[in-house]
């Protein structure tokens, strides 16, 4: 696929598939294929494999090809497959060179696993992946304040397969200044928390947004997304209020929940387990309960 055409199609809701479990702790096969059967038959037309709603920290490589393999089957034509990577720069390229001999169009590069990341660090880190990989989509996933504007631009600069970024910071001003700076129009700039923060990142430059309610009610995701593609900000918000207190329970206790609640609410609709590995738990009964009340307010089966 031609780089144009990945940035293009960026713009659009990117669901991050989760990874159901079986009882003793491997990935659970069919109902990963279910998850992604639904998100295709919903609509959803860009899907990413091994992203942080995926669990990617807790997944040995050899479970990460494995999803990456089970999308790939399940991909169809019009489908844009994206790969989350990371760890060490070897590791991720090599992550990523067996997603694109399987069929993905893009890599999502997950922030770096290091406790001293320096500016000039994060360009060299990304560099080495993008390099890897021309012929790539690259979207990097950034998670802190201190990567600058400057920072997008000397990284695409040296390497045009930089197609697009998550943003994923609750502060739309940073972001806005950020991105319009670096070039609002040079990368797709992707609100990466989700639905709660995509309305305030379109008014500012976003044109996609990550979504892992996305498998569980698609419907409520393409709806925000087409308000905002066409700037109804009045009906984006009404879907909004609809995903609210769902989305809180995922960010509640510094985002402890957040897959966990995704978790739950799949297996509500009997699509796994609601297992998740540590360092993540199950959520609480009374926080059950509270999906179980949003669920029927949204009649998902």
């Amino acid at each position: 696929m031609e780089l144009d055409e990945i940035r293009r199609r960026l713009a659009d809701v990117i669901a991050i598939i989760p990874t159901p479990f079986t009882g003793d702790g491997t990935i659970d096969v069919p109902n990963t294929e279910r998850a992604v059967q639904r998100l295709l038959d919903g609509g959803v037309r860009v899907l990413t494999v091994n992203g942080n709603t995926g669990e990617f920290y807790t997944l040995s490589p050899a479970e990460t090809r494995a999803l990456v393999d089970l999308t790939a089957a399940a991909a169809r034509p019009d489908t844009l497959l994206i790969a989350g990577v990371g760890f060490d720069a070897v590791t991720a390229i090599d992550a990523a060179r067996y997603a694109r001999d399987r069929g993905a169009a893009a890599v999502m590069v997950h922030q770096p696993v290091h406790p001293y990341v320096s500016r000039q660090g994060w360009i060299d880190y990304h560099r080495a992946i993008a390099s890897a990989v021309p012929d790539l989509g690259v979207l990097p996933y950034v998670r802190t304040p201190r990567i600058e504007a400057a920072d997008f631009i000397a990284l695409a600069d040296s390497c045009p397969n930089v197609v697009g970024v998550k943003y994923a910071l609750p502060d739309p001003t940073r972001f806005a200044a950020v991105a319009r700076v670096a070039g609002i129009d040079r990368f797709t700039w992707i609100a990466g928390l989700a639905e709660l923060s995509a309305p305030a990142y379109a008014a500012v430059g976003a044109t996609g947004f990550t979504s892992g309610l996305a498998t569980i009610a698609p419907s409520l995701s393409l709806r925000m997304r087409a308000a905002l593609s066409t700037g109804d900000f009045p009906a984006a918000m009404r879907v909004w209020d609809q995903v609210r207190e769902f989305e809180e329970l995922r960010a509640a206790d510094a985002g402890a929940d957040n897959v966990s609640v995704i978790k739950e609410a799949l297996h509500q609709i009997g699509l796994g387990r609601p297992d998740v590995r540590p360092p993540a738990s199950r959520i609480e009964p009374a926080a059950r309960d509270a999906v179980a009340k949003i669920l029927a307010t949204w009649d998902v089966r």
